[in-house]
């Protein structure tokens, strides 16, 4: 087809599907190559083209003055004869070519639109980017295409096949498709799409090929039937196919005789509208299909000049140039015989004699149902329309170059009459425009247009009907990155329950494991291992599990952390109440019999040995009682600080009174002897004061210097429990710790043994037996409790250190005052002097 104009565009589309090449055994003349197998959406497209040239020739603010003209070719979806048409395009088609000197001169064509194949597209973009020949390819997706050091000038309407194999990625994440087949054909479009699928399924989707085939170009009966058995033996129910019609032909007659159901298709845009596989025989199978589709457009006005298409009467011979042969009719005329079921004059032998009908031209193709007046559903029509406008603003941004502005050298423009193909070039990467559609137009630095794509679904009607329908878009935005939009509602699913299948290796590890991967497997395969104690996954399949912090604790199920339990002696607990039970009664003992020592302190027995001293030694029993209540109840610092110094100050307080009440009462026995009067000298009331405050000044200065050092300090201790906070005081100084205790069990030794050396003094009344007895009982709780304290945890050894007090101190206040209080109050009799010194009852 071919118009003449002032600016000739070339384009390169697929009118016929098959072509019978000569035999070329070199014995006889060849005869030329022929196509047949007519195609409508090929032809169609070419008439697109043809369409939009002449709006753009009509339009008075597009191009003024300048008309645009076309030679349009057929490949015959054949590479030698696409790759012929190209040649023919961008060369001189005179019988006689006459160069300049300088080789310089403008081609037939500035511009090509085409090709619709990504093999075809690589090898002739090869060849005119070595002349800078602008090629806006409307059906090539192969993502090779967008090496801009390998194809300078190429550039494309349709987005490459990495934005569609990613577009499909979005579908399965989107669904949780994550185990899938891959089916691919065997050339550029097919090689390439699956390199993206393994490239980018695992990173972007989360997903993983179950299993990858190429289909053969022949009918290989036995390797379509091999392909068919390992998709039937996959549990993936997911099947990606990137091929193209024929291909997908010959496999669906092997899945229909193999009867391979409960798959869902996720076509390609090569087949995802084809209607050639929308049949009775194959919907049961194919019903439910996903496919991504070539943007859909309006093209106002494009039916009108369809129905204005009419046979070349005049015409009727072979047509041919010196490159290529295209077929004994022009495509119009094929056309209009095809469409009618009739031959033009001359007609051939015996088409009539067979009542064959004879082309008048006068048809009406609005009388026909046919699929070339078909306009509702322009794709790669659209597709053609754009690369058109596409080229057409390039050139009108040349006429509006001012000189001494322009972008070339010294500021200068391009013009009609010195055009260079690179010049195009240059204005076509920065061409910038919005289709009456309303969609924007422009490309990117590798050459592709602003990617977007419709998401179809197959439709199996009640009534045994079909229908392609919309479901959502694809698309890619500058502030949004990729978008996928969906209408689940719309979507038929081939299924019983009318539910998306789920197609996954392994089911999603549930919160709480961690995912193992199986040795040799692919990675969406693997096993699901709980996490251990402490650790958590809050996720699914995550690939390991994190520790829960310090301070908190995995619950059973291992999905979230919790705070851990605190462990401390606490008040509210039946162990705590007790020993605070017994601590206060204590205190309230001590303070009763404190108030029955003063009541009666003019009575002979508690006048005896020093009555200051006995109310001293009341006093410190108190503290110790009270000192036990700084063990229980959280830890803190000053109560770890305080509770070792006050329970040591407290019982060297205690044992100081009782040492120097024995060793007066040694002092008193030998003073009763001859020549003894002067020991008392030393025991009298000052020296017993001094004695107990040095003794107690002792113990100070000890606590003193170990809270200086080394000082005690809460601590939250988690090894005892994995789960528990066990809040404890550590000593901060073992040593002095033990120098603390150690002194106290040399002042209660040492007292034990004064008492136990005069425990057989001749007294009625003998206090010495009393001290030795407390001694005994006091330094059995001690020595018992060293090695209780060390192994108990946690709360534990609070709760025997203060077992330990409340035991001493007990032990001392019932073994020393017990029978005092027992003679004040019931047998107030023997509280008489006489009776203390052994004399008799009064």
């Amino acid at each position: 087809m071919h118009k003449a104009g002032d600016v000739m565009l070339g384009g390169l589309f697929q009118v016929h599907f098959f072509s019978i090449f000569p035999d070329l055994s070199f014995t006889a003349e060849p005869h030329q190559l022929t196509c047949n197998g007519f195609d409508f959406l090929g032809f169609r497209q070419a008439q697109t083209m043809a369409f939009a040239i002449d709006e753009v020739n009509r339009d008075s603010q597009l191009l003024p003055n300048v008309t645009l003209g076309y030679s349009l070719y057929d490949n015959c979806l054949t590479l030698g004869i696409g790759f012929r048409a190209a040649l023919a395009l961008i060369s001189s088609q005179e019988e006689q070519i006459i160069l300049n000197e300088t080789c310089e001169g403008r081609p037939p064509v500035l511009g090509v639109v085409g090709d619709s194949s990504s093999t075809r597209s690589i090898a002739i973009s090869t060849v005119l980017g070595l002349y800078r020949v602008p090629m806006v390819s409307y059906f090539a997706t192969c993502a090779c295409l967008s090496d801009r050091q390998k194809f300078p000038s190429f550039f494309r309407t349709i987005p490459s096949d990495a934005f569609q194999v990613r577009a499909m990625i979005q579908i399965l994440k989107h669904f949780g498709w994550t185990w899938a087949g891959l089916l691919i054909s065997d050339d550029d479009y097919g090689l390439h799409a699956a390199r993206s699928f393994r490239s980018d399924l695992g990173v972007s989707g989360g997903g993983c090929l179950a299993y990858l085939e190429v289909l053969p170009w022949e009918k290989d009966l036995i390797e379509f039937q091999r392909i068919v058995d390992v998709m039937k033996k996959s549990t993936a129910r997911v099947v990606i196919v990137f091929a193209h019609e024929s291909q997908i032909i010959n496999l669906m007659e092997e899945v229909v005789r193999q009867n391979l159901t409960g798959l869902q298709w996720l076509a390609s845009e090569a087949w995802s509208t084809a209607t050639v596989l929308q049949t009775t025989q194959l919907m049961p199978y194919l019903g439910g299909t996903l496919g991504i589709a070539i943007r859909r457009g309006a093209i106002p006005g494009l039916k009108d000049f369809l129905l204005h298409t009419r046979p070349d009467l005049q015409h009727n011979n072979s047509f041919e140039n010196s490159m290529v042969i295209f077929s004994s009719l022009s495509e119009v005329n094929q056309f209009w015989e095809f469409t009618f079921q009739c031959r033009f004059k001359p007609t051939p032998s015996g088409w009539v004699e067979n009542d064959g009908k004879v082309c008048s031209g006068d048809e009406d193709l609005e009388a026909v149902e046919t699929e070339f007046l078909d306009v509702s559903d322009l794709r790669s029509e659209y597709n053609v329309y754009k690369a058109v406008y596409a080229l057409a603003y390039a050139l009108d941004e040349i006429l509006k170059c001012k000189p001494g502005k322009g972008p070339f050298y010294k500021q200068s423009c391009a013009t009609m009459q010195t055009l260079e193909p690179w010049q195009l070039v240059y204005y076509l990467e920065r061409v910038h425009f919005t289709t009456s559609f309303g969609d924007q137009v422009s490309f990117d630095d590798n050459g592709d247009a602003l990617p977007i794509y419709d998401v179809m679904n197959w439709l199996w009607l009640p009534d045994g009907q079909t229908k392609v329908q919309n479901v959502g878009e694809v698309k890619m935005s500058a502030f949004n990155g990729e978008q996928l939009i969906l209408d689940g509602d719309k979507i038929f699913w081939n299924f019983k329950p009318k539910k998306p299948p789920r197609s996954v290796c392994s089911n999603d590890c549930p919160p709480g494991t961690r995912v193992v991967r199986k040795k040799g497997e692919p990675e969406c395969c693997f096993d699901c291992i709980p996490c251990s104690e402490g650790k958590i996954s809050n996720s699914t399949n995550s690939l390991e599990c994190f520790s829960c912090p310090e301070d908190y604790w995995s619950i059973p199920q291992r999905d979230h952390c919790v705070p851990k339990k605190t462990e401390f002696l606490s008040y509210q607990e039946p162990l705590g109440i007790c020993l605070t039970a017994a601590s206060l009664l204590g205190t309230f003992i001590c303070t009763v019999v404190l108030g029955i020592f003063i009541y009666h302190r003019s009575t002979p027995i508690v006048r005896a040995n020093n009555s200051e001293l006995s109310f001293n030694l009341l006093l410190s029993l108190k503290l110790c009682f009270l000192c036990s209540l700084l063990f229980i109840g959280r830890p803190r610092l000053w109560t770890c600080q305080l509770r070792h110094a006050s329970f040591g100050i407290s019982f060297v307080l205690c044992v100081s009174c009782i040492l120097v009440k024995t060793m007066v009462v040694l002092a008193v026995f030998k003073s009763s002897k001859p020549g003894g009067e002067a020991s008392l000298k030393w025991f009298g009331v000052s020296q017993q004061r001094g004695t107990v405050l040095v003794l107690t000044s002792v113990q100070a200065a000890i606590c003193t210097a170990w809270l200086i050092s080394f000082s005690p300090s809460p601590h939250k201790n988690t090894k005892y429990h994995n789960d528990k906070i066990v809040y404890e005081c550590v000593v901060g100084s073992a040593v002095g710790f033990s120098v603390l205790l150690g002194y106290i069990g040399i002042l209660a030794i040492l007292s034990f043994v004064l008492a136990f050396l005069a425990r057989n003094l001749p007294d009625n009344f003998n206090e010495a037996k009393l001290i030795t007895f407390s001694m005994l009982i006091f330094c059995a709780v001690w020595v018992a409790f060293v090695p209780a304290y060390i192994s108990s945890p946690g709360k534990y050894a609070d709760a025997v250190e203060v077992f330990a007090i409340l035991a001493s101190s007990f032990g001392l206040l019932l073994a020393l005052f017990g029978p005092k209080c027992y003679i004040i109050l019931l047998r107030p009799e023997r509280n008489t002097k006489k009776a203390i010194m052994g004399r008799g009852i009064e």
